[in-house]
């Protein structure tokens, strides 16, 4: 009878142990612990008020502390080494700027590989950037400033968030289009770029809608807008591509993982990243700044991914950068 009980015993716990397996799988117990987006960017700019955003919905949504840390530097390279070298245990995790894509083409050397390093995870926004100028300049439109450039040919300077990063690009991309010769000024991030710009000592700066307000305040002037129409978010703005046929430029934000980190973690932030971005209130907020919020599957985010490396890559091509 002993024997018969304890072989009852031992199938009955056998048959429960799958079920407590499954109920600690990574999926069902991430996250535990506090999660750290790393935002490659400087602290107070347009990418790093949208991950602050994301990670106040996830705090709560996860009842763990996602918190922000800023590593900025080397054209976002500093930032995306530091999660590529991480533990692929779903606590690290990247907030790309639309950088990882052109990084790829612009750079000789660099310390991760966007696809064997990286596990795509979620698209989280579509972009354009804005035509910034100080109230100082003479130049009310695109074709004021181009000739206000033309006049000084070297002169003027071009503000940027860093070498390499999207909105550089995508000034790079302006003045081939446009013929014109500026010189290039980068910053460690977003905020100390415009905030040189604000009293006029850089004379051009593209940046997110996240700055239209100052704008709107009167503090700098918007001349136009880099996507293939004019943004929702300031639809009295021209697009370039009025002044200058052809030019078009969107970005993305997304996030990422180290490679090797669980399957079903990927999913879970995934998921839950498209819950947040699926909320009417974050929507309308991300649209107020220009933002189109933009979650994807893994799978998606991936193929994009491919897609944007060959777009990036043919065009620093044309524009002729190469950087160490």
């Amino acid at each position: 009878m002993r024997r018969r009980e304890f072989i009852a015993l031992l199938g009955s716990g056998a048959a429960a142990w799958p079920l407590a397996a499954r109920a600690q799988s990574p999926r069902a117990s991430y996250p535990n612990k506090p999660v750290r987006i790393i935002v490659p960017v400087a602290a107070g700019g347009p990418t790093d008020i949208v991950a602050r955003m994301l990670a106040d919905k996830l705090s709560a949504l996860w009842g763990q502390q996602v918190f922000i840390e800023n590593k900025p530097g080397a054209g976002n390279n500093i930032g995306t080494e530091y999660v590529a070298k991480s533990d692929p245990d779903g606590y690290t995790v990247l907030f790309d700027p639309g950088a990882i894509a052109a990084n790829t083409s612009l750079y000789r050397k660099l310390g991760y590989d966007a696809i064997a390093d990286f596990a795509p995870v979620s698209l989280v926004t579509r972009v354009d950037f804005f035509m910034f100028v100080p109230n100082s300049s003479p130049a009310h439109s695109v074709k004021e400033f181009v000739d206000y450039v033309r006049s000084r040919p070297g002169q003027l300077t071009m503000a940027s968030p860093g070498t390499g990063s999207a909105p550089y690009l995508a000034e790079m991309l302006f003045l081939q289009m446009a013929d014109i010769k500026m010189t290039h000024v980068p910053y460690r991030g977003a905020a100390p770029a415009f905030s040189d710009l604000i009293p006029g000592r850089v004379d051009c700066y593209f940046g997110s809608g996240t700055l239209l307000s100052y704008a709107r305040s009167g503090q700098v002037r918007v001349l136009a807008s880099t996507g293939p129409t004019r943004n929702v978010a300031a639809p009295d703005v021209p697009a370039i591509t009025e002044y200058v046929p052809g030019y078009e430029v969107v970005s993305t934000q997304a996030l990422f993982v180290p490679a090797k980190t669980p399957r079903e973690i990927v999913g879970k932030i995934s998921a839950d990243t498209n819950t947040v971005l699926a909320d009417a209130a974050i929507r309308a907020k991300l649209a107020e700044m220009g933002y189109v919020a933009a979650g994807s599957s893994p799978e998606e985010l991936g193929k994009l991914l491919r897609s944007e490396i060959a777009r990036w890559s043919a065009l620093i091509k044309s524009v002729g950068i190469t950087l160490d």
